[in-house]
């Protein structure tokens, strides 16, 4: 008899603007190399040091990104706006990337009903998939809470995309806590498909050996300077807390970083990235953040206050809705980007140093990655033609 082979995951992340996608996407091939997969990560943005994880095959397209923000505006690694021939570049090494890995189950994060920008590569790779024999699983790889639309008939080409081409849709997120059928209006046409697999968090924190009693995180750094400004500020007008911790994030510009560094006080820690950040919010007496999905499973999993600041700019809904429903459950306190001063920032911190700890707030289920390796492993056996992957 053959020994059954390892099952083969093709999973294409494409982050734009901050790391989110890029860090959830890692956590869950990590959890699945853990968990006996072969996985072949394919990125299409930015380089971040640390991702992905060892132990899985990496496949690095020509870098993307957006344009001071503004999603419709790709540009590549040195600053330039993209071309029909980078795009054709970028196409042609993914497919190549995909003949390659012979997957018996591809995952697409946030397609179709996000990334819409790289709909001319993800189109031919779909094409790809359907043309193949066994036909590889699709699933698309979903954060919990969706980015609001204005415009319905983006939802039913969503839906019409689904139906057609994609197997499951994976909500990384506790059903009890976001429905994707609370940010999605037409969840209820794809019912059938969808799979809940709680959030996706890293393991429980071992508290880092040096203590701050404010941690302020802003996020991959590229929209955080107004965080790091403003706590750079409330830390001048509270001198009775005697340490800070300030993590600026990779991606913010050399320029504000150098700035901001030169005015820190005193008692500020300012740092670009700390690999043991969850370890820091165990210590702390306060985190504040923006209201990303990954920072938020860490404040979770720390069981620290939270002080969040949800990014709304652009008409952004995704954070100002977590934070919201946070706070409802007694989880956050919440401040809006609008009132982000020094001075309103330090009441803020102020005010949640006065809440009693968050140890009665509702729990979450935060085993997002283990239990997606889980439910591929089900979807894989009911399979009648990848079966023999188990």
């Amino acid at each position: 008899m053959t020994a059954p082979t390892s099952p083969r995951v093709f999973f294409y992340v494409q982050h734009l603007l901050g790391i989110g996608h890029l860090a959830r996407a890692s956590r869950i091939a990590n959890a699945l190399v853990n968990d006996g997969f072969h996985v072949t990560l394919v990125t299409g943005g930015l380089p971040v040091a640390g991702f992905p994880c060892p132990g899985i095959d990496h496949v690095a397209l020509p870098a993307m990104a957006v344009s001071d923000g503004d999603f419709s505006a790709l540009v590549d690694a040195a600053g330039r706006p993209v071309d029909d021939a980078f795009r054709a570049r970028r196409q042609a090494d993914l497919l190549a990337a995909f003949r390659d890995a012979t997957p018996d189950v591809v995952l697409i994060e946030a397609y179709p009903f996000g990334r819409r920008q790289v709909r001319f590569e993800l189109r031919a790779l779909i094409d790809a998939i359907e043309g193949t024999t066994p036909r590889p699983l699709l699933m698309t790889s979903l954060r919990d809470i969706l980015q609001r639309r204005s415009k319905p008939a983006r939802d039913e080409e969503t839906v019409a995309v689904i139906r057609r081409h994609f197997d499951g849709v994976l909500v990384h997120g506790d059903q009890d806590f976001a429905r994707l059928d609370d940010t999605f209006p037409l969840a209820s046409d794809i019912a059938d498909r969808i799979h809940y697999t709680g959030l996706v968090c890293g393991p429980a924190p071992v508290p880092a050996p040096d203590r701050y009693e404010i941690v302020v995180s802003a996020g991959g750094g590229a929209v955080g300077a107004g965080v790091v400004a403003a706590a750079l500020d409330a830390a001048r007008l509270l001198p009775e807390i005697a340490s800070w911790c300030v993590i600026a994030g990779p991606n913010m510009p050399q320029g504000d970083f150098d700035r901001f560094r030169a005015s820190a006080p005193e008692q500020v820690s300012l740092v670009r990235f700390r690999t043991d950040f969850p370890g820091l919010l165990v210590n702390a007496k306060v985190s504040v953040s923006q209201a990303g999905y990954n920072t938020v499973g860490d404040i979770l999993q720390a069981g620290c206050r939270a002080l969040l600041i949800p990014y709304c700019a652009g008409g952004e809904t995704e954070q100002s809705d977590r934070a919201a429903r946070l706070q409802q459950i007694g989880r956050a306190t919440v401040l809006a980007e609008a009132d982000l001063t020094g001075d309103g920032l330090a009441q803020a911190i102020q005010r949640s140093l006065a809440q009693a700890p968050v140890r009665d707030a509702p729990s979450l289920a935060t085993q997002g990655a283990a239990r997606t390796a889980g439910i591929l492993r089900t979807l894989l056996a009911a399979s009648p033609t990848r079966s023999s992957a188990r």
